[in-house]
């Protein structure tokens, strides 16, 4: 088999034209295959890199759109929803509340228009969102309802250039009413996540519930699952939960980041799945042009055919080596499919800033596959040369 191998790429140094043409297909339809899966596998790392790590192990809870009904319940996210919801769903590890309310942040002459949460002691740490400077919001500020606040980098930035902002009184003004925070801490930039702060600022919930609007319901439930696989699990439980203790179906929101990813990823892998399926069909192409030529090469070695077969050669020795000359062909396209489709792959994904990922399973499947084609478009014109009389190939031409 060895023997036939080198034999095959001697024929490839002499017949150098007839050689390329018949690998063009077969490097073409690999390179397309290994560039799309590429692209698809770097777009998927870039959703993941956006949305970051923190924070995919959390559902958000959240008032829906609610279809009327005579018995239906409304849902109050109290303490009371708190300890049932514990009680009641498994998988939960913490839940934490959270108000919002739209409000301007002002120090001086300088002023910002902020997306402003009230937050339990916890909530950030949860997120992996860290500190340039300062502390987080502790259980004493969320107890006492302390009027400390902290800011995203980009509100911090706006109000205190010199990056001074710690210990400084700031202007919180929501509903036309004004509240002194002192500054505690100012947050690391950060615009990806569930939770993006560059813009925004937290106080503690409890200052929320005692003056902004004495109210203990809050606006959104983040429930913390055991891990990230749980997530996807819990999104559906907590609807079912909650479609229960209303009656009616669209009582709550829910979303889970971990749900969004997933959702992103299958799209991309049935994307890159249809596009490399229609990158294959040049393979298959490729495969016809190699039988083509196969063909002709069986009626040029005739000659050579009869004097082997006369030699003894049996005709399963000559199908063999018409099939390991046929698949040696896309075996050599495969592999210089791959490599060009890496290249190509990591100039466009430059160009485009994306990370670098390279679907190796495609690779290797991408590369079976041509040699595959190799030995099914070659099957045809190895049988016709095993069944050659010796005697009438070496009288032919």
């Amino acid at each position: 088999m060895f023997e036939d191998f080198i034999d095959a790429l001697s024929n490839f140094r002499r017949n150098k034209t007839r050689t390329l043409l018949s690998l063009l297909g077969v490097i073409i339809g690999v390179a397309s295959v290994i560039v799309i899966t590429s692209m698809g596998s770097s777009s998927t790392q870039q959703v993941k890199d956006t949305f970051g790590s923190c924070g995919v192990d959390v559902v958000s809870v959240s008032t829906g759109f609610m279809r009327r009904k005579r018995d239906a319940v409304t849902i109050t996210f109290d303490e009371a929803f708190r300890e049932n919801l514990f009680g009641a769903v498994k998988n939960i590890k913490q839940i934490w509340y959270k108000n919002s309310l739209n409000a301007t942040v002002s120090y001086g002459e300088t002023s910002s228009t902020v997306n402003c949460s009230a937050v339990e002691t916890g909530y950030l740490e949860m997120y992996g969102i860290n500190l340039e400077y300062g502390r987080y919001i502790n259980v004493t500020d969320d107890q006492e309802g302390t009027q400390k606040i902290i800011l995203g980098h980009t509100i911090a930035q706006a109000l205190f250039p010199a990056g001074d902002g710690e210990g400084k009184m700031v202007l919180v003004t929501t509903n036309n009413i004004s509240f002194a925070f002192e500054v505690i801490g100012v947050l690391v930039e950060n615009s990806s996540g569930m939770e993006q702060t560059d813009n925004a600022a937290f106080i503690p919930r409890g200052f929320y519930a005692k003056k902004i609007s004495p109210n203990p319901a809050a606006s959104t439930v983040m429930v913390q699952a055991v891990s990230a696989e749980k997530a996807v699990e819990l999104v559906s439980t907590l609807e079912t939960y909650c479609e229960k203790l209303t009656g009616t179906s669209y009582s709550v929101n829910v979303m889970s980041m971990q749900t969004l990813i997933n959702q992103i990823n299958s799209i991309t892998t049935t994307m890159s799945v249809m596009l490399s399926a229609i990158a294959a069909i040049s393979l298959l192409v490729g495969g016809i042009g190699i039988m083509n030529i196969m063909i002709v090469t069986v009626t040029e070695r005739r000659q050579e055919i009869g004097i082997r077969k006369a030699l003894g050669a049996s005709p399963a020795d000559i199908r063999r080596q018409f099939l390991i000359e046929s698949a040696s062909i896309t075996l050599i396209g495969g592999g210089v499919g791959i490599f060009l489709g890496i290249v190509i792959s990591l100039a466009v994904e430059y160009v485009r800033s994306l990370s670098y990922v390279i679907s190796w399973p495609a690779c290797v499947i991408a590369f079976i596959f041509s040699v595959f084609v190799g030995i099914f478009f070659g099957l045809n014109p190895a049988a016709r040369a095993a069944k050659l009389d010796p005697v009438l190939a070496l009288a032919g031409e």
